[in-house]
């Protein structure tokens, strides 16, 4: 089976069905608007999770922050950490 690419004048869903993998132009279609669904309910799912942990935090306690300095530090002492047991 030969993989080609469109040229002028042949659409991507043309090359799909020469490629023997779909039998015609619809179910092309239907297999596209199936995969835009699927990343359409993924994304979905991901902007309501990032939403969830948006309000968790903006319900913290002003008090209740981190210090971005001890941030730094850590995540240097935990990289050099690393570099030293690879050697």
């Amino acid at each position: 089976m030969k993989s080609r690419r469109p040229t002028k004048g042949r659409s991507s869903v043309a090359v799909k069905v020469e490629s023997g993998r779909y039998t015609s132009a619809s179910e092309v279609v239907r297999e596209a608007l199936r995969l835009l669904e699927e990343h359409e309910r993924i994304r979905a799912a991901q902007l309501a999770e990032l939403q969830t942990e948006l309000d968790r935090r903006a319900a913290l306690d002003p008090g209740d922050h981190v210090d971005p300095a001890v941030v730094r530090a850590g995540l240097r002492a935990r990289s050099q950490s690393r570099r030293a047991s690879r050697r």
